[in-house]
């Protein structure tokens, strides 16, 4: 790779700053525009030790304890945020006014304040760029799909349905985890994963949720301290063994209606038992259908509702193309991507951006909505599912 070079930093060393680390190293592979060569500068994580491993493992020039010294460094020109949602808007605010370009991961912050507030400090950074990491949109089957429905090819969209299904809370023995905490992740499943689906019907779509109505539920109310051993101090549960409150929801339903008059319904849990990441979207319109899960992430499943009855029937397309989205720089067709290749075309279309001056997207400003149809369903659950608008300015 040819051309500028540029410093990037990570915060946070857990399983998506890896992601990150990994995204930064292979972004040069996918066909497109020039990108400049990349240097990974920084790591930092509250954890020192493992920063000081991430470094040594991807080939970072150093660790760093805290956010503040990556803010104030020269050498550092692009920044991953991937902490605690909690974090979010102090780190990224701190960034944007030290000059760096920022990806943060989603949801874009705990509430909408802190979104309103993030979103303003990325307005006000001009020749900067800020983007929010929903990498599931740069999956070549979800951005298929999108061409697929700007194209007209099945007609005016009049239902969506999109879920994600995972399980890894189902056992009620899981520690008490920060995710589960909502003054550090602000909601459960429905900001962890249900970010995600929301955004998918969007960038799907190209129609913003216009309303809700939805309800949450907690189902294991508290969980044993992770680490923890306090006799005497259980709250209930094992005896001896310390436990604290879940004060987030488990999973969460809801349904609404997009600004084009769609109908929409969506299921983002963490109890779906033999579900482990079953992230799935289906959209039907007036002139046929299609699917896509996760799972299966290489397949979009497709119907033409314009052909006779008797030839009829989903398709499937194995979107691995070199006509297909994101799949002109990788295998030959039929050598199916993976999970990472999705924080690897979000990065080289984040840097395409920035060499271009480009506004990302999703943009903060598409973050701060989807933030607001998260409120949205919390409000909604709490006045017993009430029909709760969105905002739109």
């Amino acid at each position: 790779m040819s051309g500028p070079s540029i410093g990037v930093a990570v915060i946070g060393a857990g399983m998506a700053g890896r992601a990150h680390a990994a995204a930064y190293r292979a972004a040069g592979m996918v066909d497109g525009p020039e990108l400049p060569d990349v240097r990974l500068v920084a790591v930092a994580d509250l954890n020192a030790r493992q920063a000081v491993i991430a470094a040594r493992r991807f080939g970072y020039l150093r660790a760093e304890r805290d956010w503040e010294s990556v803010a104030v460094a020269p050498d550092i020109d692009v920044v991953s945020v991937v902490v605690a949602n909690h974090l979010h808007r102090e780190i990224v605010e701190g960034l944007l006014a030290e000059g760096k370009h920022v990806l943060c991961e989603k949801p874009l912050a705990n509430t909408v304040a802190e979104a309103e507030s993030m979103a303003a400090a990325a307005r006000s950074a001009p020749g900067q760029q800020a983007m929010v990491g929903f990498s599931y949109r740069r999956t070549p089957a979800v951005a298929l799909a999108r061409q697929m429905v700007a194209d007209g090819a099945i007609g005016t969209v009049r239902q969506v349905r999109a879920q994600y299904l995972q399980d890894w809370l189902a056992d009620e023995k899981s520690p008490l985890t920060w995710r589960l905490d909502k003054e550090r992740a602000g909601s459960g499943a429905l900001g962890d994963v249900g970010a995600h689906i929301v955004d998918a019907v969007e960038f799907v779509t190209g129609q913003q949720v216009a309303g809700v109505s939805g309800l949450l539920e907690t189902f294991v109310k508290q969980r044993p301290m992770p680490g923890e051993r306090a006799a005497g101090t259980s709250i209930g549960g094992t005896a001896g063994v310390g436990y604290g409150p879940v004060t987030v929801d488990d999973a969460a339903v809801f349904f609404g209606r997009t600004e084009g008059g769609a109908l929409a319904t969506f299921e983002a849990t963490r109890f779906a038992t033999g579900r482990k990441n079953g992230m799935g979207i289906e959209v039907n319109g007036s002139a046929g259908s299609f699917f896509f899960d996760f799972e299966s992430m290489n397949e979009l499943h497709v119907y033409d509702g314009t052909v006779p009855a008797r030839d009829a029937g989903f398709r499937r397309i194995l979107v691995t193309e070199p006509d297909h989205p994101y799949l002109s720089g990788w295998w030959p067709p039929g050598h199916v991507l993976g999970y990472e290749h999705t924080f690897t075309h979000e990065v080289a279309d984040f840097l395409s951006d920035i060499g271009s001056d480009r506004d990302p997207s999703p943009s903060f400003r598409e973050g701060l909505q989807v933030q607001r149809v998260l409120d949205a369903v919390e409000r909604s659950s709490a006045a017993e599912s009430r029909w709760t608008p969105i905002p739109t300015s």
